[in-house]
């Protein structure tokens, strides 16, 4: 658990909300509703993104959901929250305005919202299906609607980098529906990453080995997933067309699981991080890129899962059972 830091506040262009919220209720997915605890998201005035759709409700929850960092440490200056048609929380990205860069994505799998959902598949893009006027050849990466032109990448910042667009919200992650999906292909979602780290290297067998092994429901009844690229001074490059396309020298991912079968210890919760260098890497996941959540916050800077009871969140911080994670060395 990490001391906050000071939040930064600033004011954009519209659209956007500008929003103070107070202290909330615990997550509505998880079984066990969190008490209240002296590190969460609570009172902050912040620069809101989201869709002109998106309940109130949602909006002014989404930052209490448990897999949600501070908002106060990262460097995030900016809260974006997607939701789907239907009011449904999808996703949510702490984002630097300045950079033009997210600093984390976070989001569930539970069962009803989860990768196993196979509603839609990426090839759809490829038969003529359209988001917000992208997509129909197999390629529906876009610019983030919800952001102002002035503080988003467009597509071609992306090109001539030698990087593939990585995504943090994987698109085989969300495969519910044909919008849940779509929305994963926001630039505010992607990082440059090298073909060798995301296209059949470690970054992709990491992300493979959590739908695989983690998202069942024999192992979970709730994963709250943190993905991010180190956008910090010094942990960063540049890339691409403009030149100013932020490309992070490490890739991470936090991830807290709910297990009511577990309740006994830790009031069911227990966590992991996974730590890599952004570099050409075909290795099989194992327990040597593992660390304690604790640790990832040294590295990063951030405070994950804060929105946990205090005591329930140093329990499972600390320290990390590679067998239980279903981990080889």
């Amino acid at each position: 658990m990490l001391n906050p830091m000071r939040c930064r506040y600033i004011r954009l262009s519209a659209p956007l909300f500008v929003f103070c919220l107070l202290a909330c209720s615990g997550d509505d997915s998880a079984t066990t509703s969190p008490q209240a605890n002296t590190n969460r998201n609570a009172t902050l005035s912040l620069t809101l993104y989201t869709e002109p759709t998106t309940p109130v409700s949602v909006r002014d929850g989404a930052m209490h959901g448990l897999e949600i960092p501070s908002l106060k440490t990262g460097g995030a200056d900016a809260f974006i929250v997607h939701t789907l048609p239907d009011g449904t929380l999808n996703y949510c990205i702490g984002y630097n305005t300045g950079l033009k860069a997210g600093s984390w994505t976070a989001y569930k799998w539970y069962n009803g919202f989860s990768s196993n959902n196979r509603a839609w598949n990426r090839n759809n893009w490829r038969n003529g299906h359209t988001f917000n006027g992208y997509g129909g050849t197999g390629d529906p990466f876009q610019p983030d609607p919800v952001l102002p032109a002035e503080v988003r990448t467009a597509l071609a910042d992306h090109s001539g980098s030698g990087h593939q667009r990585g995504h943090l919200l994987g698109s085989a992650d969300r495969l519910n529906s044909k919008e849940a999906n779509g929305q994963t292909f926001y630039l505010s979602n992607i990082h440059p990453q090298l073909p060798g780290f995301n296209e059949q290297g470690i970054w992709w067998n990491l992300e493979n080995f959590l739908r695989d092994t983690y998202d069942t429901s024999t192992f979970r009844d709730t994963l709250y997933i943190v993905k991010g690229g180190t956008i910090s001074e010094g942990t960063y490059r540049m890339t691409g067309n403009s030149g100013k396309l932020v490309c992070p020298n490490h890739f991470y991912m936090a991830i807290l699981a709910y297990s009511a079968k577990m309740k006994s210890i830790s009031g069911g919760y227990f966590a992991i991080a996974f730590w890599m260098d952004h570099k050409e890497n075909a290795e099989a996941v194992s327990s040597r890129y593992a660390i304690t959540i604790d640790e990832l916050e040294q590295r990063t800077g951030i405070d994950f899962f804060c929105n946990l009871p205090d005591q329930i969140e140093d329990a499972v911080e600390g320290s990390i059972d590679p067998t239980k994670w279903k981990l080889r060395d």
